[in-house]
């Protein structure tokens, strides 16, 4: 069923659920936000460089896909493991693919717009314990929300809505020889 399927159901009990559960779900947002899952306010002052995804390509040692980002400004770039579902949900919109039926990242956007919000920009904050960190800002109704996200996941919400994906100086800092990046947690 299509976005006018639905929007014809007006009154009938599968409408009145939808709404329930857009409602349900805008207040778990909001909850979420101010409660566990909420980034932390200041994690990424300082200057924010605006990145553009290059690409994904699997490791030439490993071959665990990696996605590789430059900063517009300066072309400093990062790159991070990520896994095989995340690549995919990071191709798709690079190539302008639009599947089928909605994948996890699709289904994300779609809800996060029946929410009255939209995806307003993505920055990777910084690397902690060898892992990305990133925050998924949302404007919710006049509302600024902050989330903690995977790197990937925010990437592939920014390509989709067409938004900044930015980077924190923090995030350049390298980790130690011989360890690896990795990209948000599990």
């Amino acid at each position: 069923m299509g976005r006018q399927g639905l929007a014809s159901l007006g009154c009938c009990p599968t409408a009145r659920l939808l709404r329930l559960l857009a409602q349900v779900l805008l207040f778990t947002t909001v909850w979420l936000a101010s409660a566990g899952w909420a980034a932390e306010p200041g994690a990424a002052t300082g200057t924010l460089y605006e990145m553009e995804v290059m690409g994904v390509a699997p490791d030439p040692e490993s071959g665990a896909p990696l996605v590789f980002l430059r900063a517009k400004q300066d072309k400093r770039e990062l790159s991070m493991f990520i896994g095989p579902f995340e690549a995919q949900g990071i191709i798709l919109p690079l190539q302008g693919m639009r599947p089928p039926r909605p994948y996890t990242h699709d289904l994300m956007l779609e809800t996060i717009h029946r929410l009255k919000a939209r995806v307003k920009r993505v920055i990777i904050t910084e690397m902690r314990d060898n892992i990305y960190i990133a925050t998924l800002i949302l404007d919710a109704q006049v509302q600024e929300v902050i989330l903690d996200s995977r790197p990937s996941d925010a990437i592939a919400l920014a390509l989709r809505e067409n938004v900044p994906i930015l980077a924190a100086e923090k995030a350049f800092v390298r980790p130690p020889r011989g360890a690896r990046p990795e990209e948000g947690r599990p």
